[in-house]
């Protein structure tokens, strides 16, 4: 909850100040110009997907590369149809790889930790 209000003090404080400095008119078209582009980038994944495949069949980038590259990829999209100038702001440093190596990191990490916990029994036992 401290994060999602963190971003919601970040996201309203850049937006302000942003569109204040550029006027409702530039502020409106970048709102539809990012989200479309988050479309296409969405619209058109399949296609960095089979291409960092056909690497990934080469053996010229391993499992974890390929799912930064199209997880980065799918979040950076996302972030770029939800309006707002800090989100717009990630979601294109992600789809340039500025912030995919450290987002990635991130979820993989938790990922593995999660596959570890799976393997966890929980038993109660009862004595009468």
């Amino acid at each position: 909850m401290l994060y999602f209000l963190l971003y919601l003090f970040i996201e309203t404080f850049v937006s302000v100040n942003i569109a204040s400095a550029i006027g409702p008119l530039w502020t409106f078209l970048e709102i539809i110009a990012s989200a479309a582009y988050g479309f296409w980038i969405l619209n058109s994944m399949h296609l960095q997907m089979m291409a960092t495949m056909e690497l990934l069949a080469k053996g010229d980038i391993s499992i974890e590369e390929f799912e930064k590259m199209n997880l980065a990829t799918f979040i950076g999209a996302i972030l770029l149809i939800v309006p707002g100038f800090f989100t717009d702001i990630v979601g294109i440093l992600l789809q340039f790889g500025v912030l995919s190596n450290f987002l990635a990191k991130k979820i993989l990490k938790l990922r593995s930790q999660k596959k570890e916990d799976d393997n966890v029994i929980d038993v109660e036992i009862i004595e009468r």
